[in-house]
């Protein structure tokens, strides 16, 4: 069994990549691919084996939830934690400006003694209501021998408190009376808290934006249904139809499940409705639906009425598998993913390690003088290293990539193929179905003696297709089982050089595998039983949307039209994205390059007298991820 399932509690790449490596460490689980912005999880399972139940509970012991109960609304989880999560940054904002109005004397509260201890209640409130998730998630990382982002936050904000609580109490009977300056640093342990929390309420928002497509694509499915019972018509929720139950739908309305028309109306035609399936297919034009025709639930009548029968429901649409599809493509990770993945493993342990030497190296070399600024110093590497950036640089842009696909009407399945798609430099494409549509009600006895125009038509901006492809350098070559003339026809219709007629599926394979000998990149488009072969081989296998099950089920790329345009735009967006995935990458990793040994005090040793503090180390950490997650968000906005 193959399911996604909505993860609750991740914040950073080193999260999703900890939930990722237990549930691939339970016995049962085939494979997990875990999508931090996307927030779920794609787990391939034996159910004989293990039960969701089970991985709900392994993961909830390392500090994460799985929704697998029927009755929780993922929508309103996210909603809550989201509210809560504003209040608790809202809340952090007001003792930060406190704490920092008595550090800096805009406040004066008594002596010295007395700001600190006041500002040493702000600072615990602080911890204890807007900063009690860290901690709990550090322990829990701590039991089990991990460690993300929080153990970060946690330790440098629990550290420059402690360190603040002594000196509060102790500061000027074991500093001042040897004669070192002694200060507290509440306000960096609040701040570090406040930013951290602004940083992922940002985050969120524009995470949010990254998962539109789906959302728009859910929208699509109608809420209830009008259902024909002895005679009279009731409306009931979707969840309650059956197979085989009739129903109504109105002009206007959503057609609520897959299934058969019994009968149709309309002012243009007795016997017929109309039906918009643009949202599915990608077609303008309404398509007219009589007693027998298919329709899709999501689907809307622009003109009359009809009943149907419910023949798919629930899960088993053909909305449903779009989006299924969808999801599934956006918690697939691309091969740099992975390795990202690991790295964010090992990364938090590293930079503890690098804050520890930190810590050392100035205490070693200024003495019991410099202690106050060792520390500090160790608590700006811990907050500043975020592997957030590494780890959203690679899945927002997927996202957001494979979401602007979907909406362009091409599904693709996985991000490998996204990835992929870029390099493409040779098309092999069927012609019958694919390139062209057959005409209906030809007398097929009478074929031989009909002009060419008459067996079928070139698929609208077929050509214009071909030739964005041939202008962007791909090599296209055409394969039909027809006959020479039909084949060579067709070919100079749609602007294609290369073709070959009375071909069988064995010399689709064979052209595709010569293709790659001479080291090309091969897309096959097909829409067929007899293109399976050649779609399984290529590099980028592609199916029409109305072709047979097996080819699109073979195809890591399915076109949901008839407009064939939608291939060269799914390669640009697959370069696009790829773009957008190196720059993100690049500046994600030149902000730990450049920041760590500048929180660490590096500059020092050039004599530049310039350190990055507790405080707006915080700010910048929060800054970076927020920024790879708003530049991936331009490829929505991108033709």
């Amino acid at each position: 069994m193959k399911k996604t399932i909505p993860v609750v509690g991740m914040a950073c790449s080193a999260c999703s990549a900890n939930v990722e490596k237990k549930l691939c460490s339970l016995a049962g689980v085939n494979s997990a691919s875990v999508s931090l912005p996307g927030r779920s999880a794609l787990v391939d399972f034996n159910p004989d084996v293990i039960s969701l139940d089970k991985m709900k509970q392994e993961i909830n012991n390392i500090g994460y939830d799985l929704v697998i109960e029927a009755d929780r609304s993922v929508d309103e989880i996210e909603r809550r934690a989201y509210r809560l999560l504003r209040r608790k940054a809202l809340l952090s904002w007001v003792f930060a400006l406190l704490v920092m109005a008595i550090s800096m004397h805009w406040i004066v509260i008594g002596g010295r003694n007395m700001a600190n201890q006041v500002s040493l209640l702000l600072a615990l409130a602080n911890m204890i209501y807007c900063g009690k998730s860290f901690y709990v998630t550090a322990f829990k990382q701590l039991k089990h021998a991990t460690a993300n982002m929080d153990s970060l936050v946690a330790m440098s904000t629990g550290i420059s408190f402690l360190f603040s609580v002594f000196n509060t109490f102790w500061g000027e009977s074991v500093w001042g009376s040897r004669g070192i300056e002694w200060h507290t640093y509440y306000d960096a342990s609040v701040m570090i808290i406040t930013f951290v929390l602004t940083g992922r309420l940002l985050e969120e928002k524009a995470k949010d934006s990254t998962a539109s497509s789906i959302r728009q694509l859910m929208g699509l499915q109608p809420k209830t249904a009008h259902i024909v019972q002895d005679g009279k018509i009731e409306e009931v929720p979707i969840s309650t139809i059956e197979k085989g139950d009739i129903l109504e739908v109105r002009a206007g309305d959503k057609i609520p499940v897959d299934g058969e028309v019994v009968s149709a109306e309309s002012f243009m035609k007795a016997n017929a409705a109309y039906v918009d399936e643009s949202m599915i297919t990608g077609e303008p034009t309404p398509s007219e639906k009589i007693q027998g025709s298919r329709v899709l639930a999501g689907t809307i009548p622009n003109q009359g009425k009809l009943r149907m029968r419910a023949l798919q429901i629930g899960e088993n649409t053909a909305l449903a598998h779009i989006i299924q599809m969808v999801q599934e493509a956006q918690n697939s990770k691309a091969p740099v993913q992975r390795i990202i993945d690991k790295l964010a493993l090992i990364f938090v342990p590293v930079v503890m390690g690098v804050s520890v030497v930190t810590f050392f190296l100035w205490w070693i070399l200024g003495g019991n003088a410099a202690l106050p600024h060792a520390i500090l110093s160790a608590i700006a590497v811990l907050v500043i290293a975020c592997p957030c950036a590494m780890g959203l640089a690679t899945p927002t842009a997927l996202m957001v990539g494979i979401g602007k696909a979907a909406q362009e009407k091409v599904l693709i399945k996985d991000a490998t193929a996204l990835e992929r798609m870029r390099k493409v430099n040779a098309m092999v494409i069927d012609k019958t179905g694919t390139l062209t549509i057959p005409n209906k009600d030809i007398d097929f006895t009478k074929a031989d003696n009909l002009p060419l125009e008459a067996r079928e038509t070139l698929k609208p901006y077929a050509q214009k297709a071909m030739q964005e492809l041939q202008d962007d350098g791909v090599e296209i070559y055409m394969m039909s089982g027809d006959k020479e003339e039909a084949a060579r026809y067709w070919a100079s219709k749609a602007g294609i050089k290369h073709y070959k007629s009375k071909v069988l599926p064995q010399d689709k394979e064979n052209l595709v595998r010569k293709l790659q000998r001479q080291g090309m990149t091969v897309a096959m488009v097909g829409d067929g039983i007899n293109d399976t072969q050649a779609l399984a081989l290529s590099d980028v296998s592609i199916a029409i949307g109305r072709g047979t099950d097996v080819a699109m089920d073979v195809a890591q790329v399915t076109l949901m039209g008839d407009d064939l345009r939608a291939i060269p735009k799914a390669i640009q967006l697959s370069r696009r994205t790829v773009s957008m995935i190196k720059q993100n990458l690049f500046w994600a990793f030149i902000y730990n390059v450049v920041c760590i040994p500048m929180a660490a005090g590096a500059l020092y040793l050039f004599g530049i007298s310039f350190q990055i503090t507790p405080m707006w180390a915080s700010a910048l950490m929060a800054f970076s991820s927020v920024s790879v997650v708003l530049n991936s968000l331009r490829l929505k906005f991108m033709a």
